[in-house]
């Protein structure tokens, strides 16, 4: 018996910056909680295609895992939420923005 589907968003890397990007409706945004959810596999499976044809601009791109809560997606994967958040190394990017915002 097939597994169900879960919701999904198509994410990858931008080529040039290598930030972790989510694919939208209309384009890409590095905010997950700006991500399209995907909840038909026939719909995630073309996004992924067409995700995967952009070989200009993103590399990598596949479908992730989410769930929703409060209306957003939330990975339901540790790797997931590990991309969400930036690199671990030192702050910068992502890291440095929520620092930023929460020390304002």
């Amino acid at each position: 018996m097939p597994k169900p589907f879960t919701p999904k968003v198509v994410t990858a890397n931008a080529l040039i910056e290598g930030d972790v990007i989510y694919q939208t409706a209309d384009g890409w945004t590095r905010d997950l909680a700006q991500a399209e959810v995907l909840t038909d596999e026939a719909d995630a499976d073309l996004r992924l295609i067409e995700a995967s044809q952009q070989k200009a601009d993103v590399v990598g791109a596949y479908l992730a895992d989410v769930k929703i809560e409060g209306g957003r997606p939330v990975p339901t994967h540790f790797r997931e939420a590990f991309r969400a958040k930036g690199p671990s190394n030192y702050a910068h990017g992502k890291q440095e923005a929520k620092e930023t915002r929460t020390n304002v």
